[in-house]
């Protein structure tokens, strides 16, 4: 239990530290009386940063006011996407290089983390959706080895890994086909001798250490990687690109809400650090905090909403 505390105590701090640069955008200072625009539904992915993000959401503007609805887990991209659109879904957390890769289709690689933004926004109010700022933090795609796994080869590189020979890498069943999955490793870096074995999300880091894999996919805010015995190949041809996250909602939605939901959303995401996120994560996957707890403390930790 004190180690539960702690981990989460870590986590409330970081974001407090980086709140007391934002002065002057406390939602509190918001109208607290009841919305005519009613209710909100918002939603979440089937992995826990995006849990903690929905609850933040929802708790933060249930604090304003509003009706909320909250459907965790609604499932991947496309039908999370197909909810919103349909109108199941009203808000929830994207990531910017997702809506281009799996939504617009789009192949070509973005140079900077505000191009793919840039590229986000403009495909998404094609198709009459809203997305607000992006978090500091990215959330991509990365390929890790073991410390002592990446010493033995002189792994620094994706391209380094042409050095090993035949080796097994693991992904998530969802993940196989793609630019950012094994197919598009293999196509891009050219690493014929990388065989596959997939697994479910959480499972690639106990088979890191077991030596079933000897490389994985993960994901960049994984709180596991904060250990020192594992090592994050560089992505030298970029392929995993940009992947801020933002609030995207439907512009019928973002018509009858007030300011006040895009000054919340904006002011959470502001908080949002790769530190701040890895230590929230945390506390969910390894810790086993609820989501909803995590994410209440670190709203009232940075006074986003009341205790």
């Amino acid at each position: 239990m004190t180690s539960r505390r702690k981990f989460l105590r870590s986590a409330l701090l970081v974001g407090a530290g980086t709140s007391l640069a934002l002065t002057g955008c406390s939602p509190l200072d918001a109208s607290q009386e009841a919305k005519s625009a009613g209710r909100i539904t918002v939603g979440s992915k089937g992995f826990a940063e995006s849990w903690i993000m929905g609850e933040m959401y929802a708790q933060a503007l249930r604090e304003l006011g509003y009706e909320i609805d909250l459907k965790t887990n609604v499932g991947s991209t496309n039908i999370i996407d197909t909810a919103m659109m349909s109108g199941q879904v009203d808000i929830y957390p994207e990531y910017t290089g997702v809506i281009l890769q799996s939504l617009a289709g789009e192949d070509k690689l973005q140079e900077t983390a505000e191009e793919t933004y840039q590229e986000a926004k403009e495909y998404e109010a094609s198709r009459g959706v809203t997305i607000l700022n992006a978090t500091p933090f990215e959330n991509k795609n990365a390929v890790a080895v073991t410390k002592d796994f990446a010493q033995k080869h002189d792994l620094k590189t994706m391209e380094d890994l042409h050095k090993v020979g035949p080796f097994t890498y693991t992904t998530y069943p969802d993940n196989v086909t793609g630019q950012n999955g094994y197919e598009g490793i293999v196509e891009f870096y050219k690493l014929d001798e990388m065989k596959l074995k997939t697994l479910s999300i959480g499972l690639n880091y106990a088979a890191l250490e077991n030596g079933d894999v000897q490389a994985a996919d993960v994901f960049t805010t994984d709180p596991q990687l904060l250990r020192s015995n594992f090592v994050v190949l560089e992505d030298t041809l970029n392929i995993f690109g940009f992947q801020n996250v933002v609030p995207v909602l439907r512009n019928d939605v973002a018509d009858r809400v007030g300011p006040e939901v895009t000054e919340t959303l904006n002011s959470i995401h502001a908080l949002l650090t790769t530190e701040a996120i890895q230590a929230l994560n945390g506390a969910v996957a390894i810790n086993r905090l609820d989501p909803s707890q995590v994410a209440r403390q670190f709203l009232v930790a940075n006074n986003l909403i009341e205790e």
